[in-house]
């Protein structure tokens, strides 16, 4: 776990990201069944794969190529 608080120290985007998913996800919880199994997941699933993008990226050679391509691998998810 100290590894992933060092990573999210020098990537303040990482971190933010991941106190947005604690933040929104018991947000999310408290839909209606309906909407919280259909737009609720949706949202849930883009934001740890916004996530993943961003540790990916972060121990990637080609940081800047790795971000780039984010907004599109998102898209087709």
């Amino acid at each position: 776990m100290r590894a992933l608080g060092k990573i999210m120290e020098e990537l303040p985007i990482i971190q933010k990201t991941y106190d947005l998913i604690k933040w929104y996800v018991p947000i999310l919880n408290r839909l209606p069944k309906l909407h919280k199994f259909a737009l609720g997941d949706r949202i849930i699933n883009g934001l740890y794969n916004l996530l993943e993008g961003l540790l990916v990226a972060r121990y990637n050679k080609e940081k800047l190529k790795q971000l780039e391509s984010l907004p599109q691998r998102l898209k087709s998810r």
